[in-house]
């Protein structure tokens, strides 16, 4: 078995203090490993970085068009929001659409993540609820295909059509067996998958065309609505939001719980993927940015590059006192 790969250090002064390792991997439509650090083989769970697969079929079973989805539902359906009023009006007004409320989602209450909604909150001693939850938009379009299958309310348990969708999406565009799932945070299952086979996933959204099959042109539709919703994937501050928008809606990426981010490059027509083994998000954040410098779309001078690839560190008094930064040989080929 390969060993994870040094991804991104963190200085103090002249010294190198620690480092984060991990395995990451660029795939070509046609499965081809372009270039791979680590062991692209590790069997891994994407956690978020798999909504784009999760909605697949909320597009292919006619449900999207069925209920009139618009192409910010469908950024929802793929986003880990910060459950700003921007997230969760709009996933409140999907669910009266479907007629149903709050009530119907089952991933559960959370504190959202966006400090002036958590704050407005804490003001009003009010605790956050299940709109707030990052992922209340995949589950709205869970629940949306769950009315279009005519199947039951429990659409996150394993035996439902909903989740059995889901595994025949992930299994094949991942071109494997799902070895098994976790159950995520949000109460959905997360089938596990090789680095590798996550990689070409996110290739084949890259290669996927609007005049391509029913498939293809669902994988390119909802990455349309993930570059044109940035701010509605993640949120302000937030760095598939901030990535995105410097990249003009080029590039789709997404972060997944315990340091996994994959993106998607049409215009290169690349998937990649990649996992810090110790779960740190902010070597996944500066890894994934030195990739897409690496690859060419993303330009190093930008400020919301160097905000990752050459992240100040500072102390109380908010001096300098290192950086963290890719390994050497990451940013650069």
């Amino acid at each position: 078995m390969t060993h994870p790969a040094p991804l991104v250090e963190i200085t103090r002064g002249p010294f190198v203090e620690s480092r984060h390792s991990g395995h990451a991997v660029v795939c070509s439509a046609t499965g081809e490993i372009i270039e791979a650090w680590g062991d692209p083989m590790q069997i891994v769970l994407p956690r978020s970085s798999a909504k784009m697969i999760q909605a697949l079929p909320l597009i292919e079973s006619g449900a999207a068009k069925a209920f009139g989805l618009k192409n910010h539902h469908l950024a929802l359906a793929c986003a880990s929001h910060s459950g700003a009023a921007m997230h969760t009006q709009p996933v409140a007004e999907w669910l009266v659409g479907l007629g149903l409320s709050e009530d119907a989602l089952r991933c559960g209450p959370q504190t959202p993540l966006d400090r002036a909604t958590r704050h407005a909150l804490l003001k009003r001693d009010e605790a956050g609820c299940q709109l707030h939850n990052s992922c209340s938009g995949k589950h709205a379009g869970f629940l949306t295909l769950a009315q279009h299958l005519g199947a039951g309310p429990d659409y996150h348990h394993m035996d439902h059509p909903v989740q059995q969708a889901c595994l025949s999406a992930f299994n094949a565009l991942t071109e494997e067996l799902s070895p098994g799932f976790g159950i995520d945070g949000c109460s959905a299952p997360n089938h596990a998958a090789s680095l590798l086979g996550m990689a070409r996933a996110m290739a084949f959204f890259a290669a996927a065309r609007p005049d391509g099959g029913a498939r293809s042109a669902a994988a390119a539709r909802l990455i349309k609505a993930m570059t044109a919703y940035p701010e509605l994937v993640a949120g302000e501050a937030r760095a598939c939001t901030r990535l995105m928008r410097a990249m003009k809606g080029k590039v789709a990426v997404k972060f997944g719980a315990e340091a996994f981010f994959v993106a998607v490059i049409p215009e290169r027509k690349l998937g990649v993927a990649l996992k810090i083994t110790d779960g740190a998000t902010r070597a996944a954040e500066c890894a994934i940015a030195a990739l897409l410098v690496r690859l060419g779309v993303l330009d190093a001078a930008h400020p919301d590059a160097q905000r990752y690839i050459n992240a100040p560190i500072l102390n109380q008094r908010r001096h300098v006192t290192g950086y963290m930064r890719p390994a050497a040989g990451l940013l650069q080929q």
